[in-house]
């Protein structure tokens, strides 16, 4: 996939992978390409790729975004051939529109001082500032820009910013760096009127240092603003709180409900539709051998709710969660058979229990290899300061305030994975029997306490705590991916998880895809074969931290370690590639799977493993 900045050519300037621009590079990402730093265009701006089809998901996304059509598409591949009349690619825009010289170092009173000319844009003359001595200066992008939390961003204003307001004079502005540590606190906007400021006092809310926000949305071309309350803040455009992207997954299984869909399909037009209430299909069923035919095997009440979405123009397995809808699939595979052959998008088969039947394996209900799945991701929207993650449904939150992709979504940038996986039903009673315990429901007052304290520094977000089972079942996963990876041959970052944590039941999803491939090596459905050992594996994992006793007596609410979101949980023991969890690495705490050296009563395995 191809880059341009904006310029009368649109010369390729730099490429990235495809699957890069929908969990990276998307509209309104900064990002620095050979000669130019620029924000990627929105998708008005972009020419589509191949088209994705996943009804499940542009069902969820057409209502998440409120519009009545939607398509998804990979993003545009790249176009080698020169003389092609077709051409492909992302248009990026140059910014940021202010750039400083690569002035030299000299000494003051015994401190290292750089200073360096702050040159906006138009005072450039082919890329190249030139000074009184008519000698051309490299430049290079001001790394500092102003931006809000709805995502809109633009040039900081340095007359106003270094006069405090005072816009009178525009004389020559300098950009100080007095000191070798790149500290705000060393870093000063000075005029050569001697007014002078340090960037330090950008980060400060209370000073007011920053005109409020504008509106300015540049990945969406010229004059792109909207209505904006929200104050601006100092954003660094290389840092990793710059861009956000937002994404919604799913896994194609193809549940009950598509069987359903299929067989009301087949009589729809001559038959069904007609039907208003469930006396009517059933009369139908013993009157029309058509239907009859079709419905065999399929429940009155399941083909009249079939029946009611389609009346209702609504997507079958709408109405599930999207991880309810996957659970329940793979809930229904049947046991492994020998001469059974994987094919298609999805092939998954239960693993008879006499081959993983331990004592510690008494709460696993079920395990079922799932040798071929296809995932697919879209790319939302973004944000910028903080991350806006799915629940714990694999929903996306609706009151997230999301910069958008375009001036109008009819369409979205998705991705293919395809690979293999493990999964792990839990039985729901046992959980809950546990979820009751005095002692657990203690150490979820604590975590609960600490999700208080992360909320009192993120007044804006919408994000829940977690229920304790999820906590569980997260933690637990976790600690399967590092014993896993071990033996299957990926390495743990390239190990994803899912978990399913709800009223339907309890679950957790080891899966690994490629873009690249139509498949995966079957090595994690060689390890799921031995599950039972690695799921004692990964309990002893928990019992100890090479940080232990202090990773294990972390209180969450401590407010001097602000790891609210965490309880014994650490890079020693469950933190993991971010890329793997589905939480970025929050609400984690192994004392609900094992007991620790501090001993709190709240794990679910006993010391046996049992």
């Amino acid at each position: 996939m191809s880059s341009s900045k904006s310029n009368r050519n649109k010369k390729p300037h730099g490429q990235v992978r495809q699957s890069q621009v929908v969990t990276t590079f998307g509209p309104g990402a900064l990002f620095d390409l050979p000669n130019h730093s620029v924000i990627v265009g929105g998708l008005e701006y972009w020419t589509k790729g191949d088209e994705i089809q996943e009804p499940r998901l542009v069902a969820k996304l057409k209502d998440l975004l409120k519009v009545d059509k939607l398509a998804l598409y990979a993003p545009p591949p790249d176009n080698d051939d020169p003389f092609s009349p077709q051409k492909t690619g992302i248009t990026s825009w140059q910014f940021p529109e202010w750039f400083i010289t690569q002035g030299a170092l000299a000494t003051e009173s015994g401190r290292s001082t750089r200073s360096r000319r702050l040159i906006p844009r138009s005072s450039l003359t082919k890329g190249k500032f030139i000074d009184h001595n008519k000698k051309a200066q490299p430049v290079v992008p001001i790394r500092f820009v102003r931006a809000c939390r709805k995502g809109h961003i633009g040039d900081i204003d340095w007359f106003d910013f270094v006069h405090r307001g005072d816009k009178g004079c525009r004389r020559d502005l300098w950009i100080d760096e007095r000191g070798t540590s790149g500290d705000l606190s060393e870093v000063w906007v000075r005029c050569e009127c001697r007014a002078e400021r340090p960037m330090i006092e950008s980060t400060k809310p209370e000073l007011r240092a920053l005109k409020p926000c504008d509106g300015w949305m540049p990945w969406l071309g010229p004059h792109a603003d909207e209505p904006c309350d929200e104050p601006s803040r100092m954003l660094v455009r290389t840092a990793s709180n710059a861009y956000f992207p937002q994404t919604m997954s799913v896994i194609s299984l193809p549940d009950r409900d598509e069987a359903v869909a299929i067989a009301v399909g087949q009589v729809w037009e001559h038959y069904l539709q007609y039907v208003d209430d469930l006396d009517d299909l059933i009369k139908e069923r013993k009157r029309k051998p058509p239907v009859a035919e079709a419905l065999e095997g399929i429940g009155n009440e399941e083909a009249f709710a079939e029946i009611q979405r389609r009346k209702q123009n609504r997507t079958a397995g709408t109405d599930k969660s999207v991880k309810q809808a996957e659970f329940d699939t793979l809930m229904a595979c049947k046991d492994e058979i020998g001469t059974d052959k994987p094919d298609g998008d999805f092939y998954a088969r239960a693993y008879p229990r006499q081959n993983w039947d331990e004592p510690w394996m008494a709460a696993v209900e079920r395990v079922v290899l799932v040798h071929r799945l296809r995932e697919v991701t879209a790319s939302v929207g973004f944000t910028r300061f903080e991350s806006s993650a799915p629940d714990i449904d694999g929903d996306l939150e609706i009151g997230v305030i999301r910069a958008p992709l375009a001036r109008e979504i009819s369409w979205l940038p998705a991705m293919e994975n395809r690979g293999e996986g493990i999964f792990l039903q839990f039985k729901k009673d046992a959980i809950d029997r546990w979820h009751q315990k005095p002692a657990v429901k203690e150490r979820e007052r604590q975590l609960e306490a600490g999700f208080e304290c992360w909320k009192t520094d993120h007044n804006n977000s919408n994000r829940k705590f977690c229920d304790l089972p999820y906590l569980f079942l997260h933690s637990l996963s976790h600690l399967l991916v590092t014993a896993v990876s071990l033996e299957c041959g990926y390495p743990a970052s390239s190990i994803r998880e899912r978990i399913y944590a709800g009223e339907y039941g309890y679950g957790i999803l080891l899966y690994t895809g490629s873009p690249d491939a139509e498949g995966t090596m079957g090595g994690l459905i060689q390890t799921g074969r031995q599950i039972a050992r690695h799921l004692k594996a990964a309990i002893d994992l928990g019992r100890l931290c090479s940080n232990d006793p202090v990773c294990a007596q972390h209180a969450p609410e401590n407010q001097h370690e602000c790891r609210f979101l965490h309880g014994a949980a650490c890079h020693g023991c469950l933190l993991i590639a971010e890329t793997s969890c589905e939480q970025h690495n929050d609400f984690l705490d192994r004392a609900l799977v094992i007991s620790t050296v501090d001993n709190i009563g709240a794990e679910f395995f006993t010391e046996s493993g049992e």
